[in-house]
This record gives structure tokens, C-alpha cells and sequence, in this order.
């Protein structure tokens, strides 16, 4: 009754009778490892040398009075199209029990491993999805096991694209390998129905009907317009660069026009946060390319008509220590840090320009507005069309909560409601 009350109110001020669903689409960045809140989008130059290291000046951007991490030139140039998150935290400073949160929302404990965000928006919109491409994809790979569909059926689980985005050729697994010629996969397949028609003729059991079904929709994926989605060289090179010639970048590309084909979630997995070690020498390159790929991410999405039913989500499992570790081993490195972090979001129905949660003046304490796992992923599925109250199938327990900790003190807040625009009636 109490997790009811709390979402009633939550919609109400948004505006009676709202009626969601305006994103199709979510894109999710994602920072594995952690990434420095006060080196991106909370930065904290009043703090003194030891928590800003060489990063003293930061940025003032496109909205009077947000600033935010000086090697971010692009994204500075377009905070009206995004907001910050500033108020995240997840409680945790390990990377198993971080990944687990921010993937599922989960913060409850208890012994039910949670399918991801991904799989159980593929599970809410399993009725809706006409599309011959996988509804949940991650490029290049999943980032941990909790990235996978829990107790949900197989057919859940995330696409792995395996390959290289930034190769001259990008090899994605089960679907393009460009050392296979596709005339030699064509004789193959008419090889195998012209054995089929020779043998004894088999009964057309259910299960031999549903093989024969997942056998042409597998050679859809291989021999028909399907991997188009993912061929890059299709692309302008004034494109390909402005992305970056990177494997994030290029991934990013590649997610956006994945969300051009109509495909539900798209992981963009980025490693190298995990910065305890020399965490600026790390740093120089990994903000230069987080920049150039989600700026051009947006902009394209947005010049595409897209950005309003797409949802772009950037941050990883926690951030990072503001006070640097100067001493050996570490080197200039910042730890883990799950107290207080930053995510950026954009589209699909948030407004941009806006900045949500405060930190103290050291960035090591939310001091407004908490943002909690399950906050973020309520808000997301209702902008989806998707009810943060519904329940998921348990194979064992039948209906259970889909977002158990929403509502619930300790691990919930309440949606973004003041970044979530209100449709038009």
C-alpha cells in the first residue's frame, strides 16, 4: 500500500493522467569500472589540488551556471540537450554488488538474482517487438553476469556483438565474418534443403516447425538486410571521426543506428574506470573519447528525429574517491565510491539543460536529492511505457515486484519527476 501511495504521487506531479511510452528506444553508456564524478560532471575546483589533481579548471557549458569537467569541449557545448545527475548513489564500493545495483535496481538483499534493466524491458515489450534483429544488444560484450536475464527465459538475454567497431571490417559474431564469402553460406544453405527434400520426409511435429522458423530467421540475420545495421562503412568519414576512431566511439556509432533499426536497448560497454593507478595518465584519453562519442551520439540522434524517443543513459556501477591517492602504489589514483556519483541522461522524454542532486563541497556526500538505482530505472521504464509497480514471472514464486526496491526506504527516493517532461494530452 505504502509502494502504491508513492507512485501515485510521483504521477501526479507529473500531471494527472499522463500517459507514457514516447521512448521506443535506450541506449546505455556504460562506464565499466567507475568513473571520477569530479573529473566529469561534478567538478569541484574550490576543493584544493589534492581532490582536483591536474584537472583545475573546469568548464562553463551551452546553460548559465552548470560546469562541468574541463576535457569535456563537446559535451560542454550541448548541456541543453542532457541533465546531470548529481545526487546518484548506490551504497556500495565493489564492483560485483555495484554492477548487480545499477543493472537491476535492486538493493534488497534478498536471494532473487534480478534479470538487467535489458532483458526485462525485452520481457515488457515481448508483444510489441516485430523486429528480426535481438531486442537487447551489447556492444562488444556484456559487462559482468549481472548484465544477463536472471530467472527470465534464455531468449532474454543480451547479444553480445563480439568484434572490433574501430577495424576496417566489423566482425559481429554469428552474424559477419568478412573472411566468409556470402556465396559460399547461400550454397551451403540450398545444399541443406536439397538433403532435407532427399531423406524421409520428417513430421511437422511443433518443435521441428519452430526449428525450421529459427533457421530462416537465422539466415535473415546472416544473408539478409539485418546486418546492414551493423555495417559502419556505410558511413561518411567526416562521421566516423567526429565519433571518434576508437572502438567507444565507433560503438556508439554503431548503437546509433542499431536505435535506427528500431531495436529496443543497446549497451555500449566502455572499460578502463577502474583508475586506482596513475588515474590521470588514464584519464587524458578515456574523457577525450567519452566526449567526441556520446556529443555525437546526441546530436545525431537528435538531427535524426530520434532523441526524443531515445533514451541515453551514462554512468557505471559507482565513482570514484574525490580524495586522490598520491602515495605508492597508487601513484595519483582514486578508489571506488558508491556514497556519491553522477550520471548523465538525455532523450526520450527528459528534459536537458538541468542538473538533478548536489554534492558537498568535496564531492564525498549527497547533501539534495539522493538518486537511488531503482529511481533511475523507474523513471526510465515509465518513460518507456512500462509501470514500475508491474510484477515479472518467477518461475518458482509466480509474480514478483519487477523494481523491489522502488518505494522502499533506504533504496528509493522517488522517480525524476522534475526532468520528466509531460506528454501532451
Amino acid at each position: 500500500m505504502k509502494r502504491a501511495i508513492f507512485v501515485v504521487f510521483a504521477l501526479l506531479a507529473l500531471g494527472a493522467g499522463a500517459a507514457f511510452g514516447q521512448a521506443r528506444s535506450l541506449v546505455y553508456i556504460y562506464l565499466d569500472g567507475g568513473s571520477s564524478q569530479t573529473d566529469t560532471f561534478d567538478p569541484k575546483p574550490e576543493a584544493g589540488a589534492n581532490y582536483t589533481g591536474k584537472y583545475k579548471t573546469p568548464i562553463q557549458t551551452n546553460v548559465p551556471g552548470i560546469m562541468i569537467g574541463e576535457r569535456l569541449k563537446h559535451l560542454a557545448k550541448i548541456a541543453d540537450r542532457y541533465t546531470i545527475l548529481r545526487g546518484m548513489c548506490d551504497g556500495t564500493n565493489a564492483h560485483e554488488t555495484g554492477h548487480y545495483r545499477m543493472l537491476t535496481g535492486d538493493m534488497t538483499g534478498k536471494d532473487i538474482v534480478y534479470p538487467s534493466y535489458g532483458a526485462m524491458i525485452s520481457y515488457k515489450k515481448a508483444d510489441s517487438y516485430n523486429n528480426p534483429i535481438f531486442p537487447y544488444i551489447c556492444i562488444t560484450e556484456a559487462s559482468t553476469r549481472f548484465n544477463e536475464a536472471g530467472f527470465l527465459k534464455a531468449w532474454y538475454k543480451p547479444y553480445d556483438t563480439g568484434g572490433k567497431p574501430d577495424a576496417a571490417q566489423f566482425d559481429v559474431s554469428g552474424i559477419y565474418d568478412h573472411r566468409m564469402d556470402d556465396r559460399l553460406l547461400q550454397a551451403r544453405r540450398e545444399l541443406l534443403g536439397t538433403l532435407t527434400k532427399l531423406g524421409k520426409p520428417v513430421e511437422q511435429t511443433p518443435e521441428v516447425q519452430k526449428a525450421a522458423r529459427l533457421r530462416e530467421q537465422n539466415y535473415e540475420l546472416i544473408l539478409g538486410g539485418v546486418r546492414e545495421a551493423f555495417d559502419l562503412t556505410t558511413e561518411s568519414d567526416s562521421v566516423r571521426n567526429a565519433y571518434g576512431r576508437n572502438n567507444f566511439g565507433q560503438s556508439c556509432l554503431a548503437a546509433r543506428k542499431l536505435v535506427e533499426r528500431g531495436v529496443l536497448v543497446v549497451m555500449v560497454r566502455f572499460r578502463g574506470w577502474d583508475t586506482h593507478k596513475e588515474h590521470f595518465k588514464r584519464m587524458d584519453q578515456r574523457l577525450d573519447e567519452l566526449d567526441a562519442g556520446v556529443s555525437s551520439l546526441i546530436l545525431d540522434l537528435e538531427k535524426d528525429g530520434l532523441l526524443d524517443s531515445t533514451i541515453v543513459v551514462v554512468g557505471g556501477e559507482f565513482g570514484r574517491t574525490p580524495l586522490i591517492a598520491f602515495g605508492p602504489p597508487w601513484n595519483g589514483g582514486r578508489g571506488h565510491y558508491g556514497a556519491a556519483f553522477s550520471y548523465l541522461v538525455a532523450g526520450g522524454g527528459f528534459e536537458g539543460g538541468r542538473v538533478v542532486g548536489e554534492t558537498d563541497a568535496k564531492g564525498e556526500q549527497v547533501v539534495s536529492r539522493k538518486i537511488y538505482p531503482a529511481d533511475l530505472w523507474a523513471s526510465v521504464y515509465t518513460l518507456m511505457g512500462i509501470d514500475p509497480l508491474g510484477t515479472v514471472d518467477h518461475p518458482v514464486l509466480g509474480p514478483i515486484p519487477m523494481l523491489p526496491s522502488y518505494g522502499k526506504e533506504g533504496q528509493s527516493n522517488g522517480m525524476l519527476t522534475e526532468i520528466m517532461k509531460v506528454p501532451q494530452q
